[in-house]
């Protein structure tokens, strides 16, 4: 029966699973321990047998069973903390696949949802249990046991032992009273410091050509020394607790001697117990005075948790959608309205329209018509919607994304490339055919650019394409899109950053499309791929104001533009 704790999320579902490895990991540090009480049974043996019986023999084979006890104690510690690493690599491999999927699902959601913070999150998570942090808390409940022994050898020592465990124990509890708060705000200003560097750079060239550097790197500093502020307080505050505590464990340790010096003074112990009892009080504080020390780490971790935790809650791994026959491409949209964050009037609405199979539909429509939001709705990848877009009757949510998508070409207005080859990018990154990425490269008159290459088809583009042109970035990302022949192609402003040249051979592999029975939607701002068009789709506002067969729309059009505006008496 799992606690009701390790049923709240899947990451703490993942951690329940390793609970064989955190038995062991007891069992060891149990063993370690134990042994630990090695050196103290060695003193009071040394003290209290050899140097009275004088015994060679006896100190050979006390001493012979103190280090087989000291290896026995090594490798049990050596197997804890290997238990601790595989199973924080077991954790990160468990994990990966789901924080990865929720990262992009959130950055899908929520523009500003950071996808490195996630990783950044696992990595502190698999650290933390790699570390001296969490074996500083399978040692801590051994620290009564340590207390215990001490009072066998003196009660008086025994209880000013608690006493000290007691004030160690209050001081790591007022530590993270006072500190919690504080290392979360400065992990948070240094994340936003971060984050603002990071959003710049990927806007680099208007920035550096338009002398934008001097104004950001004013706003960084601001945030940098933000950051930096809360910072020194949090570490100031932090070595200042750790100060107080080492003062206060060393003078524990003194008082300790001291006390059991005046013990043997009275005659009530011996010396080999004084020291014995000494060393075992340094050894019960040490793991609380670790636990201080790993403080900072534990926080983190426990922060990361947290955040991971609400992150793989909101998006949790999805459930394969529902296998479906390979779509013919008929697109039908029912009372679909689309909003985004921030904004109080809808981008779309109430759209209801129908795209057939085999037919090209292009659309029209001015700057914040809504098209591009359209076209996201289409293949599913905006959050914010209202209403039914259905593929051949099915909702495109209802599909499995990865038998779905080899069907689907779509080229965003804003072309993302990614780093690797040529024929990696028209690939889609999946195993490269050869003779599909040639096709789709000729399909959009890039085949012979490409060839030009030193690589050819083989050469690198770099991090977003840096090394190649607006328009072969577009007619790279067109290749991408019609790689495989899909049955639905919804392409958003595709020549806009085309010459004559790159627009006829769109126009041409449209053309090669429409006979090939395919479904293209294309939204473009350009009179010249309406020549391709079967049916024209008219936007304002947000709605759909004309539709219909292409010439009987342009007629429309022509007699509106033509008819002269109303006059008003005054």
């Amino acid at each position: 029966m799992k606690p009701d704790f390790f049923n709240r999320s899947a990451l703490s579902r993942q951690l329940w699973e390793f609970r064989r490895e955190f038995f062991w990991v007891g069992i060891f540090s149990m063993i370690a321990n134990v042994l630990m009480l090695t050196p103290t049974i060695y003193m009071l043996q040394v003290y209290g047998r050899v140097m009275k019986s004088g015994s060679e023999l006896t100190l050979l084979m006390v001493t012979f069973f103190l280090l087989l006890f000291y290896a026995a104690m090594a490798f049990a510690e050596w197997l804890r903390s290997r238990l601790l690493v595989r199973a924080g690599v077991r954790l990160d491999e468990a994990l990966h696949s789901l924080v990865f999927t929720a990262s992009f699902e959130a950055y899908l959601n929520t523009a500003r949802h950071n996808v490195t913070e996630a990783f950044s999150d696992l990595t502190n998570i698999r650290q933390f249990l790699t570390a001296n942090g969490v074996i500083a808390f399978f040692d801590a409940p051994w620290t009564p046991v340590y207390i215990a022994v001490i009072f066998l050898l003196s009660p008086f020592l025994g209880w000013l032992s608690i006493l000290f465990a007691v004030i160690q124990l209050g001081l790591t509890l007022l530590s993270n009273q006072l500190s919690l708060k504080e290392i979360q705000i400065a992990a948070d200003a240094g994340s936003d410091s971060y984050r603002y560097v990071q959003s710049k750079l990927r806007n680099i060239e208007p920035v550096h050509a338009m002398g934008m550097v001097v104004n950001l790197r004013k706003h960084w500093f601001s945030l940098h020394d933000a950051s930096l502020a809360k910072a020194e307080g949090s570490l100031d505050r932090q070595h200042r607790q750790q100060s107080i505590t080492k003062f206060v464990r060393l003078s524990m340790q003194s008082l300790t001697l001291g006390a059991g010096a005046l013990m043997v003074i009275e005659g009530k112990m011996s010396a080999g117990q004084m020291i014995a009892a000494n060393v075992l009080m340094s050894r019960a504080l040490q793991p609380l005075d670790l636990v201080v020390a790993t403080w900072k780490p534990f926080v983190m971790a426990r922060t990361a948790f947290v955040r991971l935790e609400k992150l793989l809650e909101a998006f949790p791994e999805r459930a394969p959608g529902a296998r479906h026959q390979d779509p013919f491409g008929e697109i039908r949209i029912e009372g679909l309205s689309a909003t985004a964050e921030g904004r109080e009037t809808p981008i779309l609405d109430n759209i209801t329209i129908m795209f057939p199979a085999s037919k090209v539909t292009v659309i029209l429509g001015p700057s914040g018509s809504g098209k591009s939001t359209l076209a996201r709705c289409i293949v599913g990848v905006w959050p914010g919607k209202k209403g039914a877009v259905l593929i051949d009757g099915e909702p495109v949510e209802s599909w499995d994304r990865m038998e779905l998508g080899p069907h689907i070409g779509y080229l965003p207005q804003d072309v993302e490339l990614f780093d690797g080859t040529i024929a990696e990018n028209i690939a889609r990154f999946a195993e490269v055919d050869s003779q599909k990425v040639i096709e789709a490269a000729k399909r959009t008159g890039i085949h012979d650019l490409i060839l030009r290459f030193p690589k050819g088809y083989n050469t690198e583009i770099g991090e977003a394409g840096g090394m190649l042109s607006g328009g072969q970035r577009q007619r790279l990302g067109l290749a991408r899109a019609m790689y495989g022949n899909p049955a639905l192609l919804v392409l958003d402003e595709p020549n806009a950053n085309l010459d004559e040249a790159g627009e006829r051979s769109l126009l041409d592999a449209v053309s090669d499309l429409k006979k090939a029975g395919k479904t293209v939607i294309l939204i473009t701002h350009r009179p010249n791929a309406l020549a391709a068009a079967d049916l024209l789709a008219v936007m304002q506002k947000g709605k759909i104001v004309h539709c219909g067969p292409r010439d009987e729309v342009l007629a429309v059009l022509r007699s509106e533009s033509a008819r002269p505006p109303s006059s008003s008496s005054t």
